[in-house]
């Protein structure tokens, strides 16, 4: 049983069940076999890696106490695996039951979505265009080293045919007439903090510090008194297109008398 194929897959681990023994197993194309074992009633696992046959071939590294959690037990299980791939073959004239590796051209887009395998990974399912599938599951360090290496490619390889298409644009562009580009040095953009805000009631409106309450955390500045508040009344349009954009004026009725309210936008 132990070189057989196993009934069902889990997250790219061959998976069976005994019990309450859960049994997983990579078979990898250099002949070692990453196990991982989970009692269930126990809540106990193990992990190790061996040369195949299961039943004769040499243990290479076993864990020396029990994982009490399965979320340790599969921390385990990912480093023995990393170890194992980078070993030299261990084959001895039998083929390896592994899947030989696949190569070819990618069909279409590469399907990404969060793993399934309880940990902080992502799963690129990868097309090819003679109908296989490839699914790879990568951690957070893969992932960002995988990042890089593509950025380095477009950086060296993508970047001359970048640069070309850049230049053919470029001389497609000159012979375009080129729109003149509008002056806008004299625009007024409006008054930003509350003090600017003061500045420009002073100047324009005649509207002085005396006659002005400003909110704490200057979300709001209110004028009061006369004429003051009459002027900024009849001048309401001058004066919204002045403090505008970040300003915005309103009208609070009171009790004998009005209070203009400059709040913010």
């Amino acid at each position: 049983m132990f070189d057989e194929p196993w009934p069902e897959t889990v997250a790219g681990w061959e998976f069976t069940r005994s019990d309450s023994l859960e049994r997983y197993r990579r078979q990898l194309t250099n002949g070692v076999t990453v196990g991982a074992r989970w009692d269930v009633e126990r809540q106990r696992g193990q992990v190790r890696a061996y040369v195949q046959p299961a039943g004769s071939g040499r243990t290479l590294t076993s864990s020396r106490e029990e994982f009490r959690t399965e979320e340790a037990m599969w921390t385990a299980a990912r480093m023995v695996l990393d170890m194992a791939a980078n070993l030299p073959s261990f084959r001895t004239g039998d083929e390896s039951p592994a899947q030989p590796v696949l190569f070819g051209d990618v069909a279409g887009d590469v399907e990404v979505k969060p793993g399934c395998g309880g940990e902080p990974d992502a799963e690129l399912t990868f097309t090819l265009t003679d109908g296989r599938s490839v699914t790879v599951v990568l951690t957070e360090e893969q992932a960002d080293a995988m990042e890089s290496g593509i950025y380095s490619v477009r950086k060296h390889v993508w970047s001359e045919y970048d640069t070309d298409n850049d230049s053919t644009e470029e001389d497609e562009d000159e012979d375009e007439q080129e729109e003149p580009v509008p002056d806008v040095t004299g625009v007024d953009s409006g008054p930003d903090t509350g003090h600017e805000l003061i500045t420009v009631l002073e100047k324009r409106f005649g509207v002085t510090e005396d006659l002005l309450v400003a909110h704490v955390d200057w979300s709001a500045v209110i004028v009061v008194g006369e004429p003051a508040v009459s002027t900024l009344v009849e001048r309401a349009d001058e004066l919204r297109e002045a403090i505008a954009p970040r300003w915005w004026p309103g009208l609070l009725e009171r009790p004998g008398e009005n209070w203009v309210v400059l709040s913010r936008a």
